[in-house]
């Protein structure tokens, strides 16, 4: 039980740090919506852990660790009047807009979690634990399985309800353009393809900033304000 316990108190932390943001920010704030969703999230993961329903625990908590950090440190980023990724930067400037509803806040985030930080974190994590993306494949497929089964619930849950169909219409075409399945098999790909380029300098730092420049084309694409 000690050593269950060293494992997951990384993802104790992190959900300790999610739970205060959720406490101390507006609940219509777009990143607070996005708070909530990932809070869920890394909840269930640290259930799971508890319950010993990853194969390789130590791996699973080193790549939500990993993971979560590069969202905190976003937010940390803007909380000192710094630049966040590209991939984060439409969520903080439109956080407050009027004419973006909580789903667009909620999948943006993912967005820009999945479709850039993710990709990112696999490689920390194997790093950090010495091994290569294949080695970390069940436990990337776990945590993307947790966000694909919470998306559904997040739709139906956020979207307006049929007194607001001149809301809902505009907003079933938008968000009907991009898939958490999709963005999943993608960042699967960037992942392997920026652990393969890791020793190569200049290539690599040319490659992830365009996956972060092009995931955030796409949030900012979600987060496109719609008539009140």
């Amino acid at each position: 039980m000690v050593q269950l316990e060293h494992l997951t108190a990384p993802v104790d932390a992190v959900v300790a740090r999610m739970r205060a943001l959720d406490a101390a920010l507006p609940a219509r704030d777009g990143i607070a919506v996005f708070n909530r969703v990932y809070l869920a999230v890394t909840e269930e993961i640290d259930r799971c852990l508890d319950a010993g329903e990853f194969p390789d625990p130590r791996a699973a908590t080193a790549l939500d660790v990993r993971f979560a950090e590069r969202y905190l440190a976003a937010v940390d980023a803007v909380a000192a009047d710094r630049r966040p990724p590209a991939c984060w930067r439409p969520l903080f400037q439109l956080r407050r807009h009027p004419g973006v509803r909580p789903l667009q806040f909620a999948l943006a985030g993912i967005n820009a979690h999945i479709g850039h930080d993710l990709a990112l974190a696999v490689v920390d994590a194997c790093r950090t634990l010495g091994c290569e993306p294949a080695d970390l494949e069940d436990e990337f497929d776990r945590v993307g399985d947790l966000l694909v089964s919470l998306e559904e619930r997040i739709r139906e849950d956020l979207m307006p309800g049929p007194d607001l169909l001149q809301i809902a219409d505009p907003l079933t075409h938008l968000l009907g353009s991009w898939s958490l399945e999709r963005a999943r098999d993608a960042t699967w790909a960037a992942a392997r393809a920026l652990w393969a380029l890791r020793h190569c300098g200049d290539v690599a730092e040319e490659f992830t900033e365009r996956l972060d420049a092009a995931v955030g084309f796409a949030g900012r694409m979600l987060l496109t304000p719609l008539p009140g």
